[in-house]
């Protein structure tokens, strides 16, 4: 919510630059991306409901016109790499200076690739580019399908199958269906260890996660 308040404090003292709504969880953020079709989503990787990298893929997908820009805590190689997958334009590290926030927004607005300078300093170093190691990342979970994805998050953060039942629209009986598919190809098989691999991959909120100055 601080975070939310400082980034439309600083947007807001833009001429060019409107906030169009706020939404807390990367579901919402699908919602109103389709109802309001804003130019540009800035997104945060670790939401409730719906991880920021899912929620992406969503809204590039069901509103092509519009360009997500993550801004995360997050500046591994692993999560960067996953920008063409989901379809996101750039990827900002929330240490990133209020300049820098501001001219990342403007160039994703046109369509141009925006990376932290960091980020994009140390791909020019190693010769990788996103796109180019989307298939090798161990962030990706590949082998899980969207919807496993959603109800292993959705596990994570403690939700009882009918809990997740009433928010994906789905029955009791196949988000079960899911859980055991989730639960054999990651191969654990206790909501414990499903909660400790969506803390270590950023699907969810660890106590370690760090905080924006």
């Amino acid at each position: 919510m601080v975070v939310r308040q400082g980034l439309r404090a600083l947007l807001t003292t833009e001429s060019d630059l409107e906030v169009v709504g706020e939404a807390e969880t990367g579901r919402q953020a699908v919602e109103m991306a389709k109802r309001l079709l804003p130019n540009v989503v800035l997104m945060d990787i670790v939401m409730p409901a719906l991880n920021g990298l899912e929620a992406a893929r969503q809204i590039t997908r069901q509103v092509p016109n519009c360009k997500v820009l993550i801004l995360s805590s997050y500046g591994d190689d692993e999560y960067v790499a996953r920008l063409s997958e989901v379809g996101a334009t750039g990827y900002l590290i929330k240490q990133s200076a209020a300049d820098d926030l501001l001219k990342a927004i403007r160039e994703v607005e046109r369509g141009h690739r925006v990376l932290s300078p960091a980020i994009a300093n140390r791909l020019s170093v190693t010769g990788h580019e996103p796109s180019n190691r989307g298939n090798a990342t161990p962030a990706r979970n590949d082998h899980l399908t969207p919807r496993e994805a959603e109800v292993l998050q959705l596990i994570a953060e403690g939700q009882t199958n009918k809990q997740i039942a009433g928010e994906l629209g789905i029955s009791a009986k196949t988000v079960e269906k899911h859980r055991q598919q989730v639960m054999n190809k990651l191969r654990i098989h206790d909501v414990a260890g499903l909660t400790r691999y969506a803390m270590a991959k950023g699907v969810i909120k660890g106590s370690a996660e760090l905080k924006l100055e």
